[in-house]
């Protein structure tokens, strides 16, 4: 009789177990089933590719207030000094503006063609102003890059708009995102129309080789309206451009450094002027809070790719400039939100050209604070000196940013 009576009580507390785990079981289904509802409402209320590829909105809203000491080409984001318009009166100013806030959208695809797709969008409001009274307060837009990849194992393909594949470094600034740091002093930037392709090999130290035919420019200004063909364009031929480099590490901690060449012609007269360089650069993350990065570069006739020879192609008698230039920059982050950085350029044309612009340096020191949250803010200091036949003038430039990242 005990020994029933005992039977009896382990199975009623078996049964009991059974259907408290049964319980739980079917709790936890059903949270399941509505956790699945509640994301495909969310995935069905956001923005969606018509193409149903995974899509992503990005931007940066930036305020900008600058001050020059003297007279520049540009003064939100100067490149060079431009001689006094009467001697002994320097202009000097300041200003604010927001025209380099910045718009970016992003899709992927997991299969394309047996590799991955990734595609993005790139847009600023600094492609000019409005011929009005309201002028910088009423940007235009302007697309700056415009890229799609297919990548697979140890081969990529790019088709779009993006930097010269001989100068695809830019410095880190809180102030010069219209136009670089360091434009028309060492630094090749341009943003072209090309197609890429590219080869490399795996393992921990990665060789490439990569080859690119871009869009021909001369880089000369154009009047509203203008769509004749540049002299680039006249000699019906692209530009031309290769490169080899040697990358080591993942991620952010990733380091490269690489050298191409770039071909291309001009049409100033009746015949052929060649456009070419070599050019090499690095990218060094140092240590977690330190970091390297620089380009240089030797050549001529190249305004086409970003103000080379402080923009200018030719000499008086339409014969190619030759130039040679550089930047490098020093970057730090000291604490979590918080990142600094110093660095220099300089394009110096031929000394024995009778050119306009003899020489171009600038150098530029930033901090760039990241409190929690979308919010930024930054300061930059940048001097400018820029060498003319009779005279040289060096322009000091302040610029003060604050805005959001999304």
């Amino acid at each position: 009789m005990l020994a029933t009576f005992f039977l009896a009580r382990a199975a009623g507390a078996q049964a009991s177990a059974a259907d408290s785990l049964a319980e739980r079981l079917r709790r936890a289904e059903a949270a399941i089933a509505t956790l699945q509802q509640q994301i495909s409402e969310v995935a069905e209320s956001g923005v969606r590719a018509k193409s149903r590829a995974r899509m992503e909105l990005s931007g940066r809203v930036a305020v900008n207030g600058f001050g020059n000491s003297r007279r520049v080409n540009n003064v939100d984001n100067p490149q060079f000094v431009r001689p006094d318009s009467t001697p002994g009166v320097p202009v000097r100013g300041v200003g604010m503006a927001v025209r380099q806030t910045r718009l970016g959208l992003a899709v992927s695809v997991a299969d394309v063609l047996g590799g991955t797709f990734n595609g993005d969008l790139d847009v600023d409001f600094y492609g000019g102003q409005q011929p009005s009274g309201g002028g910088r307060t009423f940007p235009l837009v302007r697309l700056r890059t415009a890229r799609g990849f297919v990548r697979w194992s140890n081969v990529e393909l790019m088709i779009g708009q993006e930097s010269p594949l001989v100068s695809g470094i830019n410095p880190v600034t809180p102030a010069a995102i219209g136009t670089p740091d360091f434009a028309a002093a060492g630094n090749l930037w341009l943003w072209l129309p090309q197609v890429r392709f590219g080869v490399e090999n795996g393992g921990r130290l990665r060789f490439g080789v990569q080859g690119a035919v871009l869009a021909p420019t001369s880089g000369d200004a154009v009047a509203s309206f203008d769509t004749d063909y540049d002299l680039a364009e006249r000699s019906q031929r692209p530009f031309l451009e290769a490169r080899v480099h040697a990358t080591w590490g993942e991620g952010d901690a990733a380091q490269e450094v690489g050298c191409g060449v770039h071909q291309g012609w001009l049409v100033p007269v009746a015949t052929n002027v060649e456009s070419r360089a070599i050019a090499c650069d690095l990218m060094l993350p140092i240590d977690e809070w330190l970091e390297l990065r620089g380009e240089f570069f030797s050549g001529q006739g190249l305004r086409g790719l970003g103000g080379g020879a402080i923009g200018q192609n030719f000499t008086p008698t339409n014969t190619a400039l030759h130039t040679k230039g550089g930047w490098a920059q020093l970057n730090l982050r000291p604490t979590f939100g918080l990142r600094l950085g110093a660095g220099c350029g300089v394009d110096h044309p031929e000394s024995q050209s009778p050119v306009a612009r003899r020489r171009n340096d600038a150098c530029a020191a930033y901090a760039i604070f990241r409190p929690t949250g979308p919010l930024f803010f930054g300061a930059e200091l940048r001097r400018l000196r820029t060498e003319y036949s009779t005279a040289r003038y060096t322009n000091d430039h302040v610029t003060l940013a604050a805005g959001f990242e999304f």
